[in-house]
């Protein structure tokens, strides 16, 4: 079983209340979490991070319990091994290519140095075809770079699954249908586990083995699971 997530969490703002419900089991390696804006995709990602705690219930990712309530596993984000690509990339601004690449890679306080050389970050600089602007900084990157730079650096620690926080939305609809390409033949060349919350359809129907549909904190109980043939229809 790659996925096992059964979580409840409540949320508050003011005078706002958000109650997250999600449960799933699935052994397939790409799940694409589908669902608009406020039906809680992020919320669930960042649980599954470990950058949110749930209320109750668990979380395990290939048969290792990364939090359980009741046990009182919760396992730091750093110990889950799962690579976080935000939608923003968050790349560090004042750091290179070659820089935001090693600082997963780096122990203690201090930058990783721009001279500095890891045989896995020169790997991905050729595999993402960025060592051209290995020494560049992240505003002097087109958007399609800055992607590929934040999925470089997710990818260079090795993580035991990859977790996408609307991957595509900041980037025009040319570069969608490029970089989903790319994103489809890397996770199929690497075998990942991949999670990926959109609001697109075209996400789901390119990158989901299986897509699950979100709305109001709930998997959507008319359609728990539906397939690529599914969403085509």
């Amino acid at each position: 079983m790659q996925f096992d997530i059964d979580i409840r969490k409540t949320l508050r703002s003011g005078q706002r209340r958000f109650e997250l419900n999600v449960q799933w089991r699935s052994d397939c390696q790409r799940l694409v979490i589908l669902g608009p804006s406020g039906s809680g995709k992020s919320q669930t990602l960042k649980a599954m991070a470990g950058l949110m705690t749930p209320d109750s219930g668990h979380i395990r990712l290939g048969g290792h319990t990364l939090f359980d309530a009741k046990a009182g596993i919760n396992l730091a984000p750093q110990a889950r091994r799962m690579a976080y690509l935000f939608q923003d990339y968050a790349l560090f601004p004042h750091l290179s290519v070659r820089q935001n690449l090693s600082f997963g890679l780096v122990r203690g306080w201090f930058n990783p140095r721009e001279r500095s050389r890891h045989a896995a970050v020169d790997y991905w600089l050729d595999a993402f075809e960025l060592r051209a602007v290995a020494h560049q900084f992240p505003v002097e990157l087109s958007g399609g770079q800055r992607q590929r730079v934040a999925l470089a650096r997710a990818l260079v620690a090795q993580p035991q699954a990859l977790l996408l926080d609307e991957p595509f939305a900041a980037l025009d609809s040319a570069l969608r249908v490029s970089m989903r390409s790319e994103l489809d033949a890397l996770q199929r060349r690497l075998q990942v586990p991949m999670v990926l919350i959109t609001h697109d359809p075209q996400d789901a129907r390119v990158l989901g083995e299986q897509v699950l549909l979100l709305r109001d904190g709930a998997i959507d109980s008319g359609a728990p699971a539906l397939d690529r043939a599914a969403l085509a229809a």
